[in-house]
């Protein structure tokens, strides 16, 4: 019983939209100086984690 209970738990948390996310993270903003640093990679990382931001959280620009 109590396993089904663990589980459920782990079940539910995996069900929600946005919690720990949007209670965790914060937009990615680099200064212009470390724009020109940044490889290709990380610039689409940095996009890619602002557009779930924006998505999940209603982070805006």
């Amino acid at each position: 019983m109590v396993k089904i209970v663990a589980l459920s738990f782990l079940l539910a948390g995996c069900a929600t939209s946005g919690g720990s996310f949007c209670a965790v993270g914060h937009p990615i903003r680099p200064a212009k100086a470390e724009v020109a640093a940044l490889s290709n990679g990380s610039v689409a990382a940095i996009l890619a984690h602002n557009e779930k931001g924006q998505k999940l959280c209603g982070w805006r620009p």
